[in-house]
């Protein structure tokens, strides 16, 4: 079977995740990219559902809450499950 050189533009953290997650099912990049390729021919189309997630009002709520949570500075944060278990029985 013949190769031909093909370049993509991949943003560099999602490439290096991907690499990182190939290497641990041992492949590699253009091994995974030709799989994606196949698994599209054999489907005629993409191997996976592309669709917006629909999230409920009360998951969307959530959401927010924990954005807003998260950038407050207010907050006490734990860097350790540890740290969390001890504010927890100390209160």
């Amino acid at each position: 079977m013949a190769t031909v050189p093909t370049q993509i533009r991949i943003d560099a953290d999602v490439k290096k995740q991907a690499n990182s997650l190939f290497n641990e099912l041992g492949l590699d990049m253009s091994g995974a990219v030709n799989m994606f390729l196949h698994q599209c021919i054999l489907r005629g189309g993409l191997p996976f559902n592309v669709e917006l997630p629909k999230y409920n009002e009360a998951t969307l709520e959530a959401i927010a809450e924990a954005i807003k949570i998260s950038r407050n500075p207010d907050i006490k944060g734990y860097d350790t499950m540890e740290e969390l278990k001890a504010a927890l029985l100390s209160e």
